[in-house]
């Protein structure tokens, strides 16, 4: 009996959702990334119990102090313990990866769907626009929408997500192309299928895989992108802390106290190789074109 089932399991056709879990699971840098990630969310979340201290106290008396059991990662210019102000920092660099590229992916995939599937003049003004967009370079871009908003994090977080949408829409509207050529939607516009119909229960729900892929990839680059704000005074202000803020505040010390700022930046490089490992695992997990990498 046990054999008979052995075999009908075997022969049971796999779902493509677990044949690409276990192709993901057969990756191990994919996994790394995973543990990266799963940590900075657990960081994120658990700061406040985490974290030795308050991250906003400052103890002049102990200033740039190095590495000790009292300070485990140093203490910043201000006395300040380096690791409770990393620990909080994974909350905005999270918060703003996020979020951003959750705005990013309902208004770029918006637009994406509309242009692909109606094309005509629909795409080439939707398209037009968004180059207009992405001939602006991207920090220059983010620099200008916090110029007019102003500092903070949702503000950043706004400037983040201005400057993902355009790629999102491109990416979406590529793939829109695709699948409308597709036999099933050509045979649901031809059985007199509602064009609503066709963009959100035919076309929309097989462009999720490759948008799931890009926003975890692109979530690296929105973390990069608030250091780098942050970094120049126009992202998240003192006292919160953020990674950006904690390289740009110990680069005059790089001589006297480097770990001030090399630990943070160390905090922003793993965390975008933990996104880039994850979404090149995501990526050959769910292509099933590279179901025989592994």
């Amino acid at each position: 009996m046990t054999e008979l089932a052995h075999e009908i399991e075997m022969t049971r056709p796999r779902s493509p959702m677990r044949d690409a879990w276990q192709r993901f699971l057969r990756n191990k840098l994919a996994l790394a990334g995973l543990i990266i990630v799963g940590i900075l969310v657990v960081t994120a979340i658990g700061a406040p119990v985490l974290a030795p201290r308050d991250p906003a106290t400052a103890v002049l008396s102990d200033k740039r102090a190095e590495p000790s059991r009292e300070y485990l990662l140093g203490a910043d210019e201000l006395g300040r313990d380096i690791l409770s102000r990393l620990i909080y920092g994974s909350r905005v660099a999270l918060m703003v990866a996020v979020l951003a590229v959750g705005i990013a992916t309902v208004i770029g995939g918006a637009i994406g769907l509309v242009s692909g599937f109606l094309g005509g003049w629909v795409d080439e003004v939707l398209m037009r626009l968004m180059d207009i967009l992405l001939a602006f370079p991207y920090l220059l871009l983010a620099i200008a929408v916090v110029a007019a908003l102003g500092t903070g994090v949702w503000k950043t977080t706004i400037a983040v997500a201005i400057w993902a949408v355009p790629n999102f829409a491109r990416v979406i509207r590529g793939q829109v192309l695709t699948i409308k050529e597709r036999d099933y939607v050509l045979a649901a516009e031809a059985l007199g299928a509602r064009t609503t119909r066709q963009l959100f229960v035919h076309v929309a729900p097989n462009t999720i895989a490759p948008v799931i892929v890009f926003a975890s990839l692109y979530m690296a680059n929105a973390i990069l992108l608030e250091a780098a704000l942050s970094f120049l005074g126009l992202g998240v202000q003192p006292p919160d802390a953020s990674w950006g803020l904690m390289v740009a505040s110990g680069r005059d010390f790089l001589r006297i106290a480097p770990h001030v700022s090399t630990i943070p930046g160390v905090a922003i490089m793993v965390t975008v190789l933990g996104f880039n490992l994850l979404g090149d695992g995501l990526r050959d997990a769910i292509d099933p074109r590279l179901k025989n990498r592994f």
